[in-house]
Order: C-alpha cells, then sequence, then structure tokens
C-alpha cells in the first residue's frame, strides 16, 4: 500500500514534464519532428499556420544536413520557427535567390500562399464527392 503513493507520484510527474514540452518541435529523430510539426500546426490559427509550415519547410530546404537540421529546430516553438523563417527569407532576398524576386517582402509571400491555400481548399470540395453520396449514387455498371 505504501508504494501506490509512490508510484502515482512518479507518474504524476512525468506526464507533468512530457506536457511541457507539448508546444516546442521534438527534434531526436526526423520521424519526431514531422509529427510534432503537425500537431503543433493543428494547434495554430489558419494565419499562423501557413507562417509556420512555410518557415519549417523553408529551413529543411536549406539546411541539407539531417542533423543540423534537427539540432536547429530541436525545441523550438512555433514563434520561433517562424521568426528563423522570416530571416531565412530576408537572406535568400538579398541574395537574389530564384522566386522571392516576386515579393516585396514576407508578408506579401504568405498572403499569397494563403490565397493559393484558400483557393486549393475551394477546388478540393468542388472535386471530391463525399463517399456517402457515392455511395447511395444510382449508377449501374451494364
Amino acid at each position: 500500500m505504501k508504494k501506490l503513493p509512490i508510484l502515482l507520484l512518479i507518474l504524476c510527474c512525468t506526464s507533468l514534464i512530457a506536457c511541457s514540452k507539448g508546444s516546442q518541435i521534438n527534434g531526436h529523430t526526423t520521424r519526431t519532428a514531422f509529427r510534432s510539426v503537425k500537431a503543433l500546426k493543428n494547434r495554430l490559427s489558419p494565419e499562423a499556420r501557413i507562417e509556420f509550415e512555410v518557415s519549417f519547410w523553408t529551413l529543411r530546404d536549406s539546411i541539407k544536413n539531417e542533423k543540423e537540421f534537427l539540432n536547429t529546430v530541436d525545441g523550438k516553438k512555433p514563434e520561433e520557427i517562424i521568426e528563423l523563417g522570416k530571416e531565412l527569407y530576408q537572406q535568400r532576398k538579398n541574395a537574389g535567390f530564384a522566386g522571392y524576386e516576386k515579393y516585396a517582402n514576407w508578408d506579401e509571400m504568405i498572403a499569397q500562399f494563403s490565397k493559393e491555400r484558400i483557393d486549393q481548399d475551394s477546388h478540393k470540395g468542388k472535386n471530391k464527392a463525399d463517399p456517402k453520396d457515392r455511395a447511395n449514387g444510382v449508377l449501374y455498371k451494364l
């Protein structure tokens, strides 16, 4: 009986420790990094989500060494990743990186990506029929 309170205390402490890093990227492996990015982006507002995704994938594109990339993103919050993405955007813009010349600044690029995302989502809804509707359809294969 004396072991039960100690066990419960240990379980509570470990769960609190595990929950405290829920707003950070776990960069121990590529798989855990991608999993934590997926969970983090689902908690963000749509505007911040696009900024976060663009920043993360821009960082991934710029840092080819996997270990260096994981060290860069490990323990970072979405706001920190966005700041790193903005800095990288400015560096690439100043260096004349292809594709960045059509945007005046970071906000304009994010606004364009947001518009493209909205367009993609609206096209998905028109082209993709609900699976329930297909099951109730009256199409005969003769």
